[in-house]
């Protein structure tokens, strides 16, 4: 486990070709919460929907970050 929260809690510089992954990610995001904002009524469960995939963006350049 100590391996672990070392690794989680280090600042971890991009690597070639890791801001090229961010990005794609981001873009992707972007797109669906484009079709989320105009799709969704303006409410807490759209909120949460956009927060949610914030979330999602987060942990996927977590994973590339802390994994590589």
């Amino acid at each position: 486990m100590n391996q672990q929260i070392e690794n989680n809690f280090t600042y971890h510089a991009p690597k070639p070709g890791q801001p090229e992954k961010y990005s794609a990610l981001r873009e992707k995001a972007k797109e669906f919460a484009y079709l989320i904002d105009e799709l969704c009524v303006n409410s807490r469960e759209k909120s949460l929907a956009i927060t949610n995939l914030e979330q999602v963006v987060f942990w996927a350049n977590a994973a590339i970050a802390r994994n590589e």
